[in-house]
């Protein structure tokens, strides 16, 4: 029977910055025969930064992430992350030994005692993490860069917000108006044929700050609606700084709604489908439309304004 493969955890014992210079995952064979793996940090080189040295070692060699428990490796030493694991049928990538269910405990343990950066710090995050903590930190942070909010195409820019406003003006065509009232009409000269949804986006610069209105067609159920709502381009904390209303009607009728914009960080599907907007049934929406009903003509109207 094969010698088992055992992953020494490292001492627990002090270690100074400067004693720490690079590190390595090696496997030495004990005199009974088995497999170990040691974690092993040289001293210090001159102009070579600690934690930047083990913090390469976590780095998983397939898809270059850092590496999160459970950390594995093959009887020769090479580590990968879980993810990989699966991606590359259990062998190793580096020496095509089989896997097996080898955890690196020592590799782990080390990354319990570092403290890094965000990787947003060049965005403005000045905060430290604990290894195991920056992941769950950087999900949520603040200085994330927030995805393009334009709802006809799964577009795959991402920035801040000037950059986004810029992008949705030059790239998308995007209509921009200045001013916390609104007035628009939205025409469709088939409105039966609502599988090939109508997406319409106008940003409004307002106190500031900016607000994307939406309007577009859809399939609720069985049964054709449109939807108009607003969605402010910042975070959840800020955007609770506002409110809108929106109203549209004819012949004497009239819907109206009134809400808070929610952030861009919620995608427009998200929004959408939690119905958090004024909804309009299709045939309500042709009533107000006047004439034949054979031609949509909304006239949506609202205003934003800020919260004391």
């Amino acid at each position: 029977m094969a010698p088992p493969n055992v992953c020494l955890e490292v001492p627990e014992s002090p270690v100074q910055d400067s004693d720490i210079g690079s590190a390595s995952v090696v496997s030495e064979t004990d005199p009974l025969g088995i497999a170990i793996s040691k974690v092993y940090i040289a001293p210090g080189k001159t102009g070579l930064a600690p934690t930047s040295s083990v913090h390469e070692l976590l780095e998983c060699p397939v898809c270059t992430n850092s590496m999160y428990p459970p950390i594995h490796q093959c009887p020769n030493g090479h580590t990968l992350c879980s993810n990989c694991k699966v991606r590359v049928h259990n062998r190793c990538p580096t020496c095509r030994f089989e896997l097996g269910n080898i955890r690196c405990l020592a590799l782990e343990k080390v990354a319990e005692s570092l403290e890094l950066p965000c990787k947003y710090q060049a965005l403005g995050c000045p905060d430290i993490f604990p290894y195991y903590s920056k992941l769950k930190h950087e999900a949520q942070c603040t200085f994330r860069p927030y995805n393009c909010p334009y709802a006809g195409s799964e577009c795959s820019v991402t920035g801040d917000i000037p950059t986004l406003v810029a992008h949705l003006r030059d790239d998308h065509k995007v209509d921009m108006h200045n001013g916390c009232t609104f007035n628009h009409r939205y025409v469709k000269s088939n409105p039966q044929e609502v599988e090939n949804a109508t997406w319409m986006l106008t940003v409004f610069n307002c106190f500031g700050q900016h607000f994307c209105l939406h309007f577009e067609a859809f399939q609720l159920g069985m049964a054709p609606v449109y939807m108009a709502f607003l969605r402010f381009m910042g975070d959840d904390h800020e955007a609770n700084n506002f409110s809108y209303s929106l109203e549209v009607g004819a012949n004497g009728r009239k819907l109206s709604w009134q809400g808070v914009p929610r952030s861009i960080r919620d995608s427009h599907r998200k929004v959408r489908d939690s119905h958090d907007g004024l909804i309009i049934q299709r045939n309500m929406a042709l009533f107000f439309s006047g004439g034949d009903r054979k031609e949509l003509k909304l006239r949506v109207t609202g205003r934003i304004w800020k919260e004391q």
